[in-house]
């Protein structure tokens, strides 16, 4: 049994195909359903977010746990396999192991060390175990994951040093030479990015902020803490007539902003810079052809995080350290676990093995009074304790190591242990 990632990402895979495998809740736990009946799969948590959907498995068999990986996503995605073969990726044992580490840490993320990754983590596993398809090794394993997560924020600098997407997402919105101050911005979308980038505008900068969201009650909790208005999304034409800035994070399935209601609302009358960071996108591209209408999607703002990243790559170096002390204690934890019934077996075989040759010589045990009778007793039980201390100390002090490895493969060889 190993554990095994299967996804893509922003690195992997573009925007269009990403836009078209992207799940919401609701998909990424049918998807942990399909996969979890795989004939050769255990356990499964899926991960799914704006810039990946992964897969992290615990597997029988490889090659069959891929193609039913590969066969769930494109039953819950409604993508055919042969439109995403070529964009997956694929990490086995130790490999997939890291990758999840890294992924956790905001190492793999579009924005080097952005916060929200931990928390989405945390949330695919959460997923996982109220769904029953996780067990004790994803369990070990996104234990020491999200451990290491927090590790890398508190113990390095890329946690101080790094802008999440929202921040970044505020940042280019001032690259672009627009000022957000005084401005009149308007949030489409109240999830978690929306949230962000609200947060990130009410602390920067004195603007207008107005949020609409198709769940009325969500949107009237956010922009309560943020001092927000809040609109009507049944009137989002009036609301971008005014705006400034638009930035949209819904999890809608196809196009919010769409040309007609651009041109219901007049956009292009005053210069409006939309910002679209849903995948799939919110706005159609062809907004963007309006005259006064300034359109960047996820990838301009990835483009842009990627610039300048001298300082982060320091700090990111550090953070693989931090995640290499983390994921040896995952090792010795998992070895342990392995560990902890092979010495129970050793020493339950060898007491069937004593209890059975003083059954075999119980006839010339029989002239023994009960006080012989216990030191014989206590005499075999004192040779057995003797004769497995020692291996049964190796093997602990061994666990998660390949030398602990090399020794419980001997022991269950040498002794025929299960």
């Amino acid at each position: 049994m190993s554990i095994v990632a299967i996804g893509l990402n922003h690195r992997s895979a573009p925007l269009e195909l990403l836009e078209r495998m992207a799940l919401s809740v609701d998909d990424a736990v049918k998807l942990s359903g399909e996969v979890a009946n795989g004939a050769s799969i255990s356990e499964t948590v899926v991960l799914a977010t704006c810039n990946r959907t992964e897969v992290y498995v615990y597997a029988e068999r490889f090659h069959d746990a891929f193609e039913e990986v590969r066969h769930a996503l494109g039953v819950v995605s409604g993508v055919d396999p042969m439109d995403f073969d070529g964009h997956l990726y694929v990490h086995y044992a130790d490999e997939a192991v890291d990758h999840a580490f890294q992924v956790a840490a905001g190492l793999d993320s579009a924005v080097l060390g952005e916060h929200e990754i931990l928390g989405q983590v945390r949330a695919a596993w959460d997923r996982a175990r109220v769904g029953g398809t996780t067990g004790s090794a994803l369990d070990l394993l996104f234990t020491h994951v999200l451990i290491g997560g927090k590790r890398v924020r508190s113990e390095t600098e890329i946690g101080r040093r790094t802008a999440s997407i929202s921040q970044a997402a505020v940042e280019l919105i001032e690259a672009q030479g627009v000022r957000i101050d005084g401005a009149r911005v308007l949030m489409v979308g109240a999830g978690e990015v929306g949230a962000g980038v609200m947060a990130a505008l009410a602390r920067r900068d004195e603007c207008e902020l107005t949020l609409v969201n198709r769940t009325q009650a969500n949107a009237a909790l956010l922009a309560d803490d943020l001092g927000a208005r809040v609109g009507s999304f049944d009137a989002l034409a009036d609301e971008l007539r005014s705006a400034d800035i638009v930035v949209t994070a819904t999890a809608a399935p196809g196009a919010v902003i769409t040309p007609e209601l651009a041109v219901e609302a007049g956009l292009g009358q005053h210069p409006t810079l939309l910002l679209d960071l849903a995948v799939p996108r919110d706005v159609d591209p062809v907004v963007a052809d309006l005259d006064g209408v300034d359109l960047l999607v996820l990838g301009d703002l990835q483009a842009f995080a990627s610039r300048n990243l001298e300082a982060r790559h320091a700090a990111a170096a550090e953070a693989r350290t931090v995640l290499s002390t983390q994921i040896d204690k995952y090792v010795a934890a998992g070895t342990a676990r392995e560990v902890a019934p092979l010495i129970a077996a050793l020493h339950q075989s060898a007491e069937s093995i004593r209890v059975g040759e003083l059954e075999r010589l119980s006839n010339r045990l029989g002239a023994l009074d009960d006080r012989q009778r216990e030191a014989v007793e206590a005499l075999t039980v004192g040779i057995v304790k003797k004769m497995l201390h020692e291996p049964t100390v190796r093997l602990r002090d061994a666990s998660g190591s390949r030398q602990g490895d090399r020794l419980a493969q001997a022991l269950r060889e040498l002794f025929d242990l299960s």
